[in-house]
């Protein structure tokens, strides 16, 4: 190589250092900002998450405290102070709507109401409210209500369809209406997805109702 050839190439690569370290003086701030934007997030993640896990403990601690509680009534009371939302608030709720039940049969009914009528809360807490409202004892609602109830709630795919057919059950025999109650109880007793509490809860109640486990 001639040495006009080397001392093109020489300037050539001093141009090159002098435009790399004119884009670093004038772009590095962007690379150093990515770089603490990467980091910091992540640290904030971190912390979010810190901060998540211990509201979820503390909520969870105000919960057990409520339930320790001897007295019903201040169970519920305990329970209405923890500040919860979305689903926790309806584990909440549920929770309160059982230490209600014996006493404030209608007040249990209308948190549990406010659970299942509530559609931004998942299908599985509605379903559930919605089943443990027909078995508050005592409680204001007839049993062909407690039917209208439960009908929907045992069609495929609903996610507490054999208990709420377990329930209307009882109910039908509330009503003295054993050979409609006998046809429910046979349906769980063959259904697949039915666990063996509940398959043995029916086979029970088809023998005392009279009933042939044969038939089922």
């Amino acid at each position: 190589m001639s040495n006009p050839d080397s001392f093109i190439d020489e300037v050539t690569e001093e141009v090159r250092r002098d435009r790399l370290y004119g884009y670093a003086r004038k772009y590095g701030w962007i690379a150093v900002a990515v770089v603490v934007a990467i980091v910091g997030g992540a640290g904030y993640l971190e912390w979010q998450k810190a901060q998540d896990a211990s509201v979820a403990q503390a909520s969870g601690d105000a919960l057990i405290s409520a339930l320790d509680l001897e007295d019903p009534g201040a169970r519920a009371a305990a329970l209405d102070q923890v500040d919860l939302s979305g689903p926790g608030a309806a584990i909440r709720n549920l929770l309160e709507a059982a230490q209600l039940s014996a006493d404030s049969p209608d007040e249990a009914i209308a948190a549990l109401r406010a659970i299942a009528d509530n559609t931004e809360l998942p299908l599985v807490y509605r379903d559930l409210a919605t089943v443990k409202m027909t078995m508050v004892p005592e409680a204001s609602l007839s049993t062909d209500e407690k039917i209208a109830i439960l009908e929907p709630l045992t069609a495929p795919g609903r996610p507490f369809r054999l208990s709420a057919m377990e329930s209307e059950a009882l109910v039908l025999i509330e009503q003295k209406n054993t050979d409609a109650a006998l046809e429910k109880l046979a349906v769980i007793v063959g259904d697949n997805e039915a666990s063996d509490t509940q398959r043995s809860r029916a086979q029970d109640l088809i023998v005392a109702l009279g009933g042939s486990l044969d038939a089922s």
